[in-house]
């Protein structure tokens, strides 16, 4: 073959080399970078595959995220896993640096908080049987402010008679007490020492209790958001 033919076949190969290089991932260190930036600048927590969705034909956003993880460790920011996504966090040690001076207090009624520890232990689990565990019926208005906070969500249909609609929590309370899943809720001891939950009996979690509050009329301070 003459150096003019051996010329030839170079210049028909190199478009086919430089196409198929446009098709290969970047970098993991790169991947890593753009793994970064997605979490970094989401307000929700993002699943591993929504970054591939959104990252380069080929990226292994599993991979990348978990160099991003180990990179932050020890740091003032985390990379943690929130339910089924993941998000940068403060470190837990400075989250009092983030704490602002004017604190809003939110208020549920007895009647709420009860039925939204229910749902967290007991889900998914049905109206019905939220009455059934406290003991008395559950109003429209209680299922409707954990709603609109955002706390619980419907779930799936019960294949039962009437098939009705059961409740879970959501990942934005999971987010907002700072739990991987429904599997990481304190128990009854760790409750109470951090005064949580008074020395008395609590529906659906260890035995039956007279519903004393059943119409939601007292308020208790336990939640608490930055204003």
């Amino acid at each position: 073959m003459s150096d003019t033919d051996s010329d030839q076949d170079n210049a028909v190969n190199a478009p086919e080399d430089s196409e198929q290089s446009l098709f290969e991932a970047p970098p993991l260190a790169e991947q890593e970078r753009m793994v970064e930036a997605i979490l970094f600048a989401s307000a929700e927590p993002v699943g591993v595959g929504e970054l591939n969705g959104r990252m380069p034909h080929g990226c292994d956003a599993g991979a990348a995220l978990d160099l991003l993880r180990r990179r932050y460790e020890g740091r003032g920011v985390r990379v943690v896993k929130v339910g089924e996504g993941w998000a940068m966090r403060t470190a837990p040690d400075l989250a009092f640096l983030m704490q602002k001076e004017t604190v809003e207090t939110r208020k549920l009624s007895r009647a709420a908080i009860e039925t939204l520890a229910i749902i967290a232990y007991h889900q998914p689990v049905t109206r019905a049987e939220i009455e059934e565990i406290r003991g008395v019926s559950v109003s429209r208005g209680t299922i409707d402010q954990l709603l609109e906070l955002e706390w619980i969500r419907f779930g799936r249909r019960r294949m039962t008679p009437g098939r009705p609609v059961t409740f879970v929590v959501t990942q934005a309370f999971l987010d907002h007490f700072g739990l991987e899943s429904a599997r990481d809720l304190p128990g009854l001891k760790e409750l109470r020492a951090a005064g949580l939950l008074e020395n008395r009996v609590t529906p659906g979690l260890d035995g039956p209790q007279d519903d004393e509050d059943a119409t939601g009329d007292d308020q208790v301070d336990m939640f608490e958001d930055d204003a």
